[in-house]
């Protein structure tokens, strides 16, 4: 059964979208910043980050609660904008996380929002790899990825999403990018007060031991009454 707060939430997007119109449907507007990406209003008055990790549980728990209500209620009518950043903590987590980027930067939100909900059964398979297929993994460069991707499904997570295997490995062979999107993650953990996944921060902030979508919008619906 859906929460009352999730409830209130989408009633509230639902509201603001009839009132605005689409244009008023900021969650179309994308764009990457380096390793993130940013969505909804660039000038928003609230700043969400989310700090995220793809084989956190807890990150797809939140994801699942509270992706639509941040969606409807927040980002649609312009009130907020968010940036997803990425905590790797694992080969697995480096992997899904390249795969996210992969392609146009309007696949950005979906490709996330197929490897979250998706991720009690890719995760699950993975975790049931042989000791075989977890060596595979410790290959250098593309070679160690495009293994982690075959073993977990994702490649067929990506077929879906409309990609080719040709797209997919040329994105697991982009060394490049992916040391530039571990060294960000790595300049991220050392930051004050992230310690864990997910983690989120308002208008440069970090908000400590705010793990959850019940927590996040309770402070996240103050910060957008103050900058109302």
């Amino acid at each position: 059964m859906i929460g009352r707060r999730i409830a209130a939430a989408l009633a509230l997007g639902v509201a603001a979208l009839a009132s605005g119109g689409a244009t008023a449907n900021w969650n179309a507007t994308v764009s990457a910043t380096g390793t993130s990406h940013l969505i909804g209003n660039p000038a928003a008055k609230v700043r969400l980050v989310e700090y995220i990790s793809y084989t956190c549980p807890h990150c797809a728990a939140f994801t699942r609660e509270g992706e639509e209500p941040i969606k409807l209620a927040y980002i649609a009518p312009g009130k907020v904008n968010l940036e997803v950043r990425h905590l790797l903590r694992d080969p697995v987590d480096l992997t899904v996380a390249v795969l996210a980027h992969c392609g146009p930067v309007s696949k950005f939100p979906q490709n996330h929002s197929a490897f979250m909900f998706g991720q009690d059964k890719w995760l699950a398979t993975l975790t049931k790899a042989t000791p075989a297929q977890q060596q595979r993994w410790k290959a250098s460069g593309a070679a160690g990825r495009k293994a982690i991707a075959s073993d977990g499904g994702l490649y067929a997570i990506m077929t879906r999403r409309g990609y080719s295997r040709t797209e997919v490995d040329r994105c697991l062979a982009d060394d490049a990018f992916v040391k530039t999107l571990a060294e960000t993650s790595a300049k991220d953990w050392e930051k004050p007060g992230i310690d864990s996944t997910p983690t989120f921060a308002v208008n440069g902030v970090v908000l400590p031991g705010t793990h959850t979508w019940d927590a996040l919008s309770k402070q996240l619906d103050e910060f957008v009454r103050k900058a109302s």
